[in-house]
């Protein structure tokens, strides 16, 4: 628009979140409220932009809506490193514990799979590890 304002559709294709998304965003208090044209359309800014590009692009590396809301805060207030930091390295640490659980995981997975190739038997291997009978 003339004015530098766009509307929800234009800022859903800019930031390639979801129109829904946008409005749950708003309605949780993560995205301001934008104004309104004199038709009651709400009118977003290059800063909603930025702002839904933020929370986006920290929802891609899992982020919780509460740790996003966290380091928005933080950058809000003037960014403290130390402060935003520390919210990232705890996600950090979080995610190297779910690679893990998933590693554990597929090695199980794994070796079940293997299991019930190579047997020959009438009973499956894999109901039988899900069944805790292996």
């Amino acid at each position: 628009m003339a004015d530098g304002t766009f509307t929800i559709g234009e800022l859903a294709r800019r930031t390639a979140v979801k129109v829904e998304t946008i409005r749950y965003y708003e309605k949780i208090d993560l995205l301001p409220q934008p104004p309104r044209s004199d038709g009651g359309h709400r009118r977003y800014t290059p800063d909603h932009a930025r702002r839904l590009t933020f929370i986006r692009r920290s929802r891609d590396l899992g982020f919780t809506l509460d740790d996003v809301r966290t380091l928005l805060d933080l950058a809000e207030r003037g960014p403290c490193c130390a402060d935003i930091r520390e919210t990232a390295a705890a996600h950090l640490e979080d995610v190297r514990c779910k690679i893990a659980d998933l590693q554990r995981m597929e090695r199980t997975l794994a070796a079940t799979v293997a299991r019930c190739e190579a047997d020959t038997s009438p009973t499956c291997p894999i109901i039988a590890e899900l069944s805790g009978d292996a």
